[in-house]
């Protein structure tokens, strides 16, 4: 099955089993629906959510059939899961693009590592042996994406050429 990362809970809210979820997702419209089914720990235990609501910095749910804390308390610091497949997506998700390669005209740059958000855009995060760079995941700097070789190219990576 192809599980993908939505979050970890950080605690719960109230008495009457309400969970606080920290969640960088790209796509939270799709999942933090009633009825969307997410996968909890390492187990990928399947639970149905019931309600949701956004709330500050955190994504709160309730779960069908739990109605008190006592009851999800043991999730409390567990990360969170769904199925790509639930997702229907027509396209990628920026996390796919973990492990592409970043190019510009014909030389390597290095492998992308990790996807951070700055809370305006993406940041893609570049290693090569000991160098690593920050990419902003901005059409100013992303020339092409080439899903089949797993290669972006990219522009203006003067500045990379430098460290």
């Amino acid at each position: 099955m192809n599980y993908l990362y939505l979050g970890k809970i950080v605690n719960t809210h109230g008495i009457k089993g309400e969970i606080r979820i920290i969640s960088n997702f790209e796509r939270k419209d799709l999942v933090f629906n009633p009825n969307f089914k997410i996968y909890i720990g390492d187990d990928k235990e399947e639970k149905v959510i019931n309600t949701y609501r956004h709330h500050k910095n955190f994504e709160m749910i309730t779960l069908k059939g739990i109605n008190d804390i006592n009851d999800v308390l043991k999730y409390k610091g567990l990360d969170v899961y769904i199925k790509r497949d639930d997702l229907k997506l027509d396209n990628f998700l920026i996390n796919d693009l973990i492990n592409y390669k970043i190019v510009n005209n014909k030389k390597y740059y290095g492998i992308i590592k990790e996807i951070r958000s700055n809370n305006h855009n993406y940041l893609l995060y570049v290693e090569d042996n000991s160098k690593y760079y920050y990419i902003p995941y901005v059409d100013d700097f992303i020339k092409n994406i080439n899903h089949k070789t797993q290669e972006i190219e990219v522009e203006r990576v003067e500045e990379l050429d430098e460290n």
